[in-house]
């Protein structure tokens, strides 16, 4: 693993967008920033903007740079399987689009009870391991969203993963569902080295509510993102610390303050407790919007979406968020159209109730909902 050059990695999950398309022009730029920065880690998965990251990868950054610059991340995830047989045609389509031959990394994605299972079922594991062993993957590890001891089972039966990549943020570190800080303890328990997303918790870091700024604002000009990506890579075992940008600004501003990485010192602790609190306070959505729940919606409600604007008439009480929830809204899918079906729930990585939220948006914004 020594290819890796420090320890922040780019997460190619949120890319800039024109329209329906990756705006390959901006990617461009910001893979070229990023890799002039000293850093080289780019994380990917074959479902992310449905299937477009990849080919960005391959256009922006593998088309571009030799093979040694840059250390690339991939994932086998669920849907696209069916059977063992499946894979290595799967995994062969990932190395075309991706634009090369070996995957330094290769993880088994958002890994849970339930998913662990059908990957056991369908010799997952064994079929990763037959390719590393082939020189198709370098390293091989696990994606993980579940409980603590779900992870202690995996890492207990497969001693031969060499990473694992946890959900891991000041919000989640002590969350009942999340579990962040005893997923890390696990990790550390088995002497796995850690990869890190969502140390921004999807944009509810950056985009604070007023009085959680305010905490931050008496410390300096930093940006709020600084101390949650600070936070998140001090740890010890953290071998990278993922941020999903999504244009040059947010490039500029992570690689300013992880060139040369400090942790957070006590005072700046301090102020994420204070920050903590504010939100346990608040009873916010603890929702990511990484859109796993929308994919199977059978009448295509754009959850995240209505997540967010909940959460934004929680913390402003204002007008804003009812105008954004008539906006996606607007072609139906609104929260009070759900089934109950509970796709979306077997999909979350957070393990939301996110059939009773609805019902809760639709109580908020729908007002003839009783």
């Amino acid at each position: 693993m020594n290819r890796i050059k420090k320890n922040f990695g780019f997460g190619c999950m949120r890319l800039p967008m024109q329209g329906d398309a990756v705006d390959t022009v901006e990617f461009s730029k910001m893979v070229d920033l990023f890799l002039q920065s000293g850093f080289n880690y780019f994380d990917t998965a074959h479902g992310y903007l449905d299937g477009k990251s990849e080919l960005a990868l391959k256009e922006c950054l593998t088309s571009r740079y030799p093979r040694d610059r840059y250390t690339l991340t991939n994932k086998l995830t669920k849907p696209y399987f069916n059977s063992q047989a499946e894979i290595r045609p799967f995994f062969e389509s990932q190395l075309e689009r991706c634009g090369v031959d070996y995957f330094d990394f290769y993880l088994m994605h958002s890994q849970n009870a339930q998913v662990f299972a059908y990957f056991k079922e369908h010799h997952a594991y064994e079929t990763a391991l037959e390719l590393k062993q082939e020189g198709k993957i370098r390293h091989f590890g696990i994606s993980f969203h579940d409980k603590a001891a779900v992870l202690e089972q995996i890492l207990t039966e497969y001693p031969q993963i060499e990473v694992v990549q946890i959900q891991f943020n000041y919000a989640d570190y002590d969350s009942p569902s999340v579990e962040s800080r005893k997923c890390y303890e696990v990790c550390r328990k088995f002497n796995k080295p850690v990869i890190i997303m969502e140390p921004v918790k999807g944009g509810t870091l950056v985009n604070l509510p007023e009085q959680a700024r305010d905490v931050f604002a008496k410390l300096g000009n930093a940006s709020t993102a600084s101390y949650a990506i600070r936070f998140a890579a001090g740890f010890e075992g953290v071998m990278m610390v993922l941020s999903g940008m999504s244009n040059l600004e947010q490039v500029q501003d992570n690689v300013s303050y992880m060139q040369d990485f400090k942790p957070l010192n006590d005072a700046e602790m301090n102020a994420v407790k204070q920050v903590q609190q504010i939100f346990q306070n608040m009873g916010l959505i603890p929702c990511t919007a990484c859109r796993y729940c929308t994919a199977g919606c059978p009448k295509q409600i754009a959850i995240p979406d209505l997540f967010a604007c909940m959460n934004a008439k929680t913390v402003y009480k204002d007008w804003n968020a009812d105008f954004y929830y008539g906006l996606h809204t607007s072609k139906g899918g609104k929260a009070s159209d759900c089934l109950r079906c509970g796709l979306c729930e077997q999909a979350c990585p957070q393990h939301l109730a996110i059939r009773d939220l609805l019902q809760d948006v639709a109580k908020t914004f729908e007002k003839t909902v009783e």
